[in-house]
């Protein structure tokens, strides 16, 4: 009913986890990570446990075939289940039982693991394989690709309903570096790439916001203008990250002309942009002070 894919970046040592099925909210059953530690795909008929107890034995030193084997031994519905972990050091352990709906398997490769079950053909786990084999870019994007290739290839029997995507890096930390999931969609793979797309987004404004806090580092400029021309690339018609690339512009560039059109093109379409720039000017919430009023005065009649 699922197909899925954990995998350990053999470059960055970041893993993850991408899946999609018809089912709801997959997100909230299939994937677990966590930095530094290792990454879970309990499907089939999925367990949490398996992505929480299987972490809990990873953290603790157990290498993902050890920690496979506890917690398959402590199973009594083991053959209705498929799961597969990595580790930190890209060991891989998988299992698909006897009970899983057809039909199912798994590929192993180097530092990953396709597998699905309930698919329109048996050939969905290997051309996950090679499609992740073959991307290029980072984790998330290919990932992605490999989802893209179980869904060319038939992917669930039954359609298509929610995905999922989880990043975490190598080294120990408690928040993702992607945690992105589509709930209910008729193109969930697809809706998953258009959500990585604004996280990247996000990102970068993310990264120019907390740039501001200590100007002045070299070729931090050229670094800047990179971020904000992501923003432009990646969230065109995203209002309010649009809204903050113009202070970004404004106020940390100094290209206040190029803003004000932006703002004046924003407020075209919403007036609503008006009135939030006129509170921004209020508490001056960008890091600028003195900039949003400065704006909204150029901007008046």
């Amino acid at each position: 009913m699922t197909y899925s894919i954990v995998a350990r970046d053999l470059d960055t040592g970041q893993m993850g986890v991408a899946v999609q099925t018809c089912n709801l909210a997959v997100g909230t059953w299939v994937p677990w990570a966590e930095g530094g530690v290792g990454a879970v795909a309990t499907q089939a008929l999925a367990e949490r446990r398996y992505g929480t107890l299987g972490l809990a034995l990873l953290r603790g030193g157990m290498t993902a075939p050890q920690a496979l084997a506890a917690l398959l031994a402590a199973d009594p519905q083991r053959e209705f289940r498929q799961v597969s972990l990595v580790d930190r050091a890209g060991r891989v352990a998988t299992h698909t039982g006897r009970r899983c709906m057809p039909e199912a398997g798994s590929h192993v490769g180097p530092g990953f693991c396709t597998q699905a079950n309930m698919m329109a053909r048996d050939t969905v786990w290997e051309a996950m394989a090679v499609a992740y084999q073959e991307a290029r870019g980072d984790l998330a994007e290919r990932l992605l690709a490999a989802l893209d290739a179980a869904q060319a290839e038939g992917g669930d029997i039954r359609g298509q309903q929610t995905a999922a995507l989880l990043v975490v890096d190598a080294a120990p930390n408690p928040f993702p570096l992607v945690d992105l999931r589509v709930d209910h969609h008729p193109r969930p793979v697809q809706e998953l790439h258009r959500l990585l797309r604004l996280h990247r987004a996000y990102s970068a404004e993310r990264a120019v916001a907390r740039s501001t806090q200590e100007p002045g580092a070299p070729g931090e400029k050229a670094q800047v203008e990179a971020w904000l021309e992501e923003i432009a690339t990646l969230a065109p018609g995203e209002g309010y990250l649009q809204f903050l690339r113009a202070m970004h512009l404004a106020g940390r560039l100094g290209r206040e002309q190029e803003a004000l059109t932006l703002l004046g093109e924003l407020i075209r379409q919403d007036p609503m942009w008006r009135e939030y720039l006129r509170r921004e000017a209020q508490v001056d919430h960008c890091g600028y002070p003195g900039l949003g009023q400065r704006l909204l005065d150029a901007l008046e009649p």
